[in-house]
């Protein structure tokens, strides 16, 4: 063996040097972290997820893609959740109670339930996916954007404050077209010229009785007449205001008139007297009238921004809302809960405002961008229409309380400003042939609902 001494040192390692506190260290250590999820609570993960804002629906059809999107959101939450989910987000409530009590940060492993025959399924998803998609799905509904009967309404005032048209519950429109009102009946397409004021005078609203046997009319000259519908035959002519009558609203046999000169009267047909109480608050014309289901109050809208809540036994204001910045003329109470108001303001305001009138507290505003002329709550869904004028235009169906746009119908180069509703808030009873017109307003129809809207013409959507 060779046991030179400098062949010894030359094998022999060298010694490692000290590292000072200083020098940097060559090594790093890293690890590739894998969560397991199984422990997660992901119903509370989902509830905690912001909610995106809802799309704007600028066509009818687009009602159909969000029913799909629905659809394809509950199949992700059941895979996710599975069967106690039901499709359905929680409540901010109930997330803060699971949240207190659980940890959505931890990563131990829960045991799952075991699927027997997910083993030999076809289907790449679960049972409770699968009867979420063969489930009957909602038939989308078609609101038309273009009217199936134009009748040709010369001389309509093109005026804001007025109210010229109105649907008897024996299915006859009436409509106020300079001095003339004329009743368009709806089962048999005839015309009937009602009466005509002469050259002196002009009608400003008009106004059917709930049994649709009678109708009245304001005047320029502050005069309400009753016509007997049947006869074509005025049956009393009252007296009581001192310029025109922009608005009327019946309450079984109390009719109420609004007037340029700021009053409101309560008018009973039955007794002699023309007006038997004087309701005095509003400091310019009063151009909307509204009286509740339940005939215990009397919504009224004036060109000073403000509405009013009267009870047929006081003469004062029971409640008194500011919160517009124009004209309320567009005033609805909701067939479908009491006391729910819903108000709209002119150019300057541009909201649709909801009231609870049973607690006087304002419940929610939405900015329509364009002046709102009418609403009109749905009778048989709890929607809501809305027609408007500067400076869009438009027509809206609005789904309650959400405010989403269901139908936004566009393209009218004139004010929708007055709105009917058919008595049975469907079309099924009307049968009338289609035709073309270069028209510059249309109605608008919500659930099956039938609507008139008029400017310059009268228009009939199914």
């Amino acid at each position: 063996a060779n046991t030179d001494p400098a062949m010894a040192t030359s094998t022999t390692p060298a010694p490692t040097p000290p590292r000072t506190p200083g020098s940097a260290s060559k090594q790093s250590y890293s690890d590739r972290f894998i969560p397991s999820r199984r422990g997660i609570n992901l119903q509370d993960s989902f509830a905690l997820l912001p909610d995106s804002p809802p799309k704007k629906r600028e066509t009818p059809q687009e009602g159909a893609k969000d029913d799909n999107l629905d659809t394809y959101n509950m199949l992700l939450r059941s895979e996710f959740l599975g069967a106690e989910s039901g499709g359905r987000r929680r409540t901010d409530e109930s997330c803060a109670l699971l949240s207190a009590k659980s940890n959505l940060f931890r990563y131990r492993s829960v045991p799952l339930a075991w699927d027997e025959g997910a083993a030999y399924a076809l289907s790449p998803v679960g049972s409770d996916a699968q009867r979420i998609l063969c489930s009957p799905r909602r038939t989308p509904r078609k609101i038309p954007t273009v009217p199936y009967k134009v009748l040709d309404a010369p001389a309509l005032q093109d005026d804001f404050y007025l109210n010229l048209v109105d649907w008897s519950s024996l299915n006859v429109l009436a409509v106020g077209l300079g001095s003339c009102v004329y009743l368009w009946s709806a089962c048999t397409s005839k015309v009937t010229k009602l009466c005509d004021l002469g050259r002196e005078d002009s009608v400003t609203s008009v106004s059917w009785t709930q049994r649709g046997t009678h109708l009245a009319v304001g005047t320029s000259v502050g005069e309400v007449q009753i016509w007997d519908a049947a006869k074509c035959q005025t049956t009393r002519v009252m007296a009581g205001h001192l310029a025109r009558v922009g608005t009327l609203c019946w309450s079984g046999h109390t009719l109420s008139s609004g007037s340029r000169d700021r009053l409101i009267l309560q008018r009973d047909v039955r007794v002699q007297e023309h007006f038997t109480s004087k309701l005095s608050g509003h400091k310019q014309e009063v151009c909307g009238l509204k009286w509740s289901f339940d005939g215990q109050q009397l919504a009224s809208g004036g060109n000073d921004n403000k509405l009013y809540i009267w009870s047929p036994h006081s003469t004062s204001p029971m409640l008194r809302f500011n919160d517009h910045s124009a004209a309320v003329k567009a005033i609805s109470w909701s067939p479908h809960q009491n006391g729910l108001l819903a108000s709209g303001g002119g150019t300057a305001d541009r909201c649709i405002r909801f009231w609870n009138t049973q607690t006087a507290a304002p419940l929610n505003s939405v900015d329509t961008g364009s002046q709102v002329c009418n609403l009109c709550w749905s009778k048989n869904i709890n929607e809501l229409v809305s027609t408007h004028g500067y400076s869009q235009n438009q027509i809206v169906v609005w789904r309650y309380p959400s405010m989403g746009k269901v139908a936004t119908l566009t393209g009218h180069t004139l004010r929708v400003l007055y709105l009917a509703m058919s008595p049975d808030g469907q079309a099924r009873r009307l049968f009338l042939n289609k035709r073309a017109d270069t028209a510059r307003a249309i109605a608008s129809a919500s659930g099956g609902l039938l609507f008139a809207a008029v400017a310059r013409h009268v228009f009939l959507l199914v």
